[in-house]
C-alpha cells in the first residue's frame, strides 16, 4: 500500500535526532534563570531572574509584557496547547463553526477537563486547530514577545472518542475507527495517532514563528514546557515528546516539581513517595532527551505545588530534595525558578501551617515562614552562578558511573484498557531504583536518540526491558546491537509476557514475523532467542534475566537480583563496580549533596568535612563538617574553592549586580522582594569600618563578622540598594 503523508510524518517522528544537525542553540541575552507568571510585575514578585515568561494571550498580555520589560526583564510569552480559554475557537468565533467536537472525550461519553472547569477541554487538535494557535501566536509576537513557549501537549490515554479523532484515525490509518480499548493494538494504535496530532499541531506553530520571524528580521526561539516522559507514562498522558526536536523546537523546560516527583513508586514490594528519587529520573530523562541535538532545556523547581493543602513544611522539605535531584545533572544549569511566583510571594497568599492530618482540626492558613522566603532568594540567585567547564564538576561521591536504562516515548503508548501496563511503572523502577539506592548515578536513555553513536558510546552497561514500551524502529535494535559489539555491556529483562508484543508492528509486518521486538533484537546480536545468562557478543556481553521488571519490582529481593545482574555485566567489560550511600557533585563553587534512602544504608553517615556555608539555611551558616545521612539534602557554597585574595558576595536572599571590588572597598546593588527580611554573606579578609546602604551607615546590630566572612541584615526593597563595604 501506498503510505499516505501523514504515515511519512509518523514514521519521521520516530527518526533518531541524527537526522537533525547537534548544534547549541545559544538565546540572545541572558536567559539563564526564568520565571512563568500571569501577573504584571509587582514589587512582591521581583525575583532575580533574566526572563518573565508571561503566561496567556488575553488583551491584558501586553501591558503584563510593558510591565516586566519595563524593569529590566527579557520577555517571553508562554500559553497552553492542549487546553486554554479558547472559547473563541470552540464556540465559532474563529472561523465560523464550532468546534467542541475536538474536545478529548472518554469511553463513558464525558469530555476531558483541565480542573473542573467545563469550559476548558483537553483538545484533540485538527489542523485548524493549529491555524487557531498560531493566530494566537501572532498577538504575543505583535505585543513584542521575544520567545515562545508552549505548555504541555498533552492527550489522555483514557480519550479517544471524540469525533475529530474518529475523523483523524479514518485519514491517518485508512480503516474505520476503533474503540481504543477493544484490544491492545487499537490502544497502541491510538496512542501513536495521539502523539502524531500533537506534534503536527506544534509543527504547524513553530513553521509560522520561524517565517514570522525571517518576515520581521527576528531571531525568536519555540520552546516546549513538558512534563518527562517517566511521569507521562505513570499519568497516563501521550505527549510528542523527543519528536520535536526535528519539526522546529529550540528546546524545553522539563516541568519537574515536587507535583510528579511525589508519584508513588514500588521498591522492594513497598509503594510509597520517593521524591529525590523520582526527581532524579525525571530530570535525567530530560536531559537525556536534548543531549544528541545539543538544544536547551531548563530545569523547573517549583517552591509549592498545585496541591493548596500541603504545609509549608512539607513543601519546602519536597522542594529541596527536587532542587537538589536537578543539581546533580550536570549538563544543565538553566533554570525556571517558580511557574508562578504570584501564589507564593504576594500578600494574602496563605497555606497551611502544619500538614493536615485526617480527624484532627484543620491547622492554620499562614503566609510564606520568612526562613523559606530568605532560603528561596538565596537560592534564585545561586541557581545563576551553576554554569561550570566540565573540570569544575565532579562526582566527590558516587557509585559507578557510566550505567544507563533505556526508555522510548512508546512508554506512554500501553497505558490504559483493555490492558494497561502496570501503573506504578515497575518496568522503570523495577530496573532503575535498584541501582539509585546503592549510590550508582543511572542515567535514563531516550532509546529514539540510540542511532547516533555517541548517545550510546557514554555509558558501558545499559539495562533494557521491552516490557511496557518498544522499540520504534528497527534501527534502534541494530544501534543497540552494534554498541554491544563494540564493548558495551547490556542487561536484558524481559519474559515476553507483555500482549503488546502482538500489535501490529515492524517487527511482524512488511515481511518480518518475530514475536517480540526482545527476539528481533537477539537476532541481530546473533543469539538464539531463549538465552538466558550472560554470553559474549564480539567486544562486549549480553545477560538475559527472563523475568518481569515490573514484578521484580513488586519482589522484596527483586532489586537484589537486578544489582546482582548489573554488577556481573559490569564485571565482564571489566567496569569497577562502586556503591554508596550518597550523591556528592561538584558544582565548580557550589556542592550539591543528597543522602539515599534506602534500606542498604549502613548507620554510619558519609561526612563532608571542608569550609561550607549552607545555602539552605536562612542564615548562612558556616559549616567545617556535613554529615549525609540517609534522606539529607544540602546546597554548599565551597569557600576552598574561591579566590580569598579580593572581597566577594558569597551568598544573598536577592539579585545582586554591579558588583565592584578593591583591597579597601565592595560595593554592589541589592534587591529582590519588597519588604523581605534579607541577608548577605561577605567574604572580608579585614574587619568593615563602614557599612553603608545608598550612603547611609547600617547599624553595628545588623553586622555580624567572625574574623573572616561579613554577614549583613538588611531589608529588601524592589529597588536596587547600592550596599558600600569599606575595610
Amino acid at each position: 500500500m501506498k503510505r499516505s503523508l501523514n504515515t511519512a510524518i509518523l514514521l519521521t517522528a520516530f527518526l533518531s535526532a541524527s537526522a537533525v544537525q547537534a548544534q547549541s542553540i545559544v538565546a540572545e541575552g541572558n536567559d539563564h534563570i526564568t520565571l512563568q507568571t500571569h501577573a504584571p510585575w509587582s514589587p512582591y514578585i521581583n525575583l532575580a531572574a533574566d526572563t518573565a515568561m508571561v503566561y496567556g494571550i488575553d488583551d491584558t498580555m501586553p501591558s503584563r509584557i510593558r510591565s516586566w520589560s519595563e524593569h529590566g526583564y527579557h520577555v517571553a510569552v508562554m500559553t497552553g496547547v492542549s487546553w486554554g480559554e479558547y472559547g473563541d475557537y470552540l464556540n465559532g468565533k474563529f472561523d465560523g463553526r464550532q468546534h467542541w467536537d475536538e474536545a478529548q472525550v472518554s469511553s463513558d461519553g464525558k469530555q476531558v477537563l483541565h480542573g473542573s472547569n467545563p469550559r476548558i477541554p483537553y483538545m484533540a487538535p485538527s489542523s485548524t486547530y493549529g491555524s487557531f494557535l498560531i493566530q494566537s501566536i501572532q498577538k504575543a509576537l505583535d505585543a513584542g514577545a521575544e520567545a515562545i513557549y508552549l505548555e504541555e501537549p498533552e492527550f489522555w490515554a483514557k480519550s479517544g472518542w471524540s469525533e475529530s479523532f474518529k475523523r483523524e484515525w479514518s485519514a491517518f490509518y485508512h480503516e474505520p475507527w476503533q474503540s481504543p480499548d477493544s484490544s491492545p493494538d487499537a490502544q497502541y494504535r491510538a496512542s501513536k495517532l495521539k502523539y502524531l496530532l500533537y506534534r503536527r499541531a506544534l509543527a504547524q506553530v513553530f513553521d509560522f514563528v520561524r517565517q514570522y520571524g525571517k518576515t520581521h528580521n527576528r531571531r525568536i526561539p519555540c520552546y516546549v514546557a513538558t512534563h518527562s516522559l517517566i511521569n507521562y507514562a505513570q499519568w497516563r498522558i501521550v505527549s510528542p515528546e523527543s519528536s520535536l526536536i526535528q519539526v522546529g523546537n529550540d528546546g524545553y523546560i522539563a516541568q519537574v516539581w515536587t507535583g510528579t516527583a511525589r508519584a508513588e513508586n514500588i521498591y522492594r514490594g513497598e509503594r510509597r513517595e520517593r521524591t529525590f528519587e523520582t526527581a532524579f529520573f525525571e530530570y535525567g530523562a530530560m536531559q537525556n532527551l536534548v543531549r544528541a541535538s545539543g538544544r536547551r532545556i531548563w530545569y523547573l523547581n517549583d517552591p509549592i505545588e498545585d496541591n493548596p493543602n500541603h504545609s509549608w513544611q512539607d513543601y519546602r522539605s519536597n522542594w529541596e530534595s527536587t532542587l537538589v535531584a536537578s543539581l546533580l545533572q550536570p549538563q544543565v544549569a538553566s533554570y525556571e525558578i517558580v511557574p508562578w511566583p504570584e501564589r507564593i510571594f504576594s500578600p494574602g497568599r496563605l497555606y497551611p501551617e502544619t500538614e493536615p492530618k485526617p480527624g484532627q482540626p484543620a491547622p492554620n492558613h499562614v503566609a510564606i515562614p520568612k526562613p523559606y522566603k530568605t532560603e528561596l532568594q538565596t537560592v534564585f540567585r545561586a541557581l545563576g552562578e551553576m554554569y561550570q567547564q566540565g573540570s569544575d564538576m565532579q562526582w566527590r561521591h558516587a557509585g559507578t558511573q557510566g550505567i544507563g536504562v533505556l526508555i522510548s516515548d512508546t512508554l506512554m503508548f500501553q497505558r490504559a484498557a483493555p490492558s494497561s501496563s502496570d501503573a506504578d511503572l515497575g518496568s522503570f523502577y523495577g530496573l532503575a531504583l535498584p541501582l539509585l539506592m546503592r549510590g550508582i548515578p543511572v542515567e535514563p536513555v531516550q532509546m529514539e536518540d540510540a542511532v547516533t553513536p555517541s548517545t550510546l558510546a557514554r555509558y558501558r552497561v545499559l539495562l533494557l526491558t521491552y516490557e511496557s514500551q518498544k522499540p520504534p524502529s528497527a534501527k534502534i535494535n541494530d544501534a543497540i546491537a552494534a554498541w554491544v559489539r563494540a564493548g558495551g555491556a547490556l542487561v536484558v529483562v524481559d519474559d515476553d509476557s507483555d500482549l503488546y508484543n502482538r500489535v501490529r508492528e515492524w517487527w511482524n509486518q512488511d515481511g518480518l514475523s518475530y514475536a517480540s521486538p526482545r527476539l528481533h533484537l537477539f537476532d541481530r546480536l546473533g543469539l538464539e532467542g531463549t538465552t538466558i545468562g550472560l554470553k559474549p557478543v564480539g567486544k562486549g556481553f549480553v545477560l538475559r534475566l527472563d523475568r518481569s521488571p515490573a514484578a521484580l519490582a513488586r519482589d522484596k529481593s527483586g532489586a537484589d537480583q537486578i544489582v546482582a545482574a548489573t554488577q556481573n555485566a559490569a564485571g565482564s567489560i571489566k567496569l569497577s563496580w562502586k556503591e554508596g550511600t550518597a550523591l556528592v557533585m561538584q558544582r565548580g563553587k557550589y556542592v550539591v549533596a543528597a543522602g539515599l534512602d534506602s534500606a542498604e544504608s549502613p548507620s554510619q553517615p558519609v561526612v563532608l568535612h571542608g569550609d561550607f556555608i549552607d545555602v539552605f539555611g536562612a542564615g548562612l551558616a558556616e559549616l567545617s563538617t556535613v554529615s549525609l545521612h540517609p534522606g539529607t539534602r544540602m546546597l554548599l557554597l565551597d569557600l576552598q574553592a574561591l579566590d580569598h585574595n579580593k572581597p566577594q558576595i558569597l551568598a544573598a536572599s536577592g539579585k545582586t549586580s554591579v558588583e565592584e571590588a578593591s583591597a579597601n572597598q565592595l560595593s554592589f546593588n541589592f534587591s529582590g522582594i519588597e519588604g523581605t527580611q534579607g541577608i548577605a554573606r561577605v567574604f572580608a579578609p579585614r574587619p568593615p569600618k563602614r557599612v553603608s546602604i545608598n550612603s547611609i551607615p547600617i547599624a553595628s546590630s545588623a553586622l555580624e563578622y567572625n574574623g573572616r566572612t561579613l554577614l549583613i541584615h538588611l531589608l529588601i526593597s524592589a529597588r536596587p540598594l547600592k550596599v558600600t563595604i569599606e575595610f
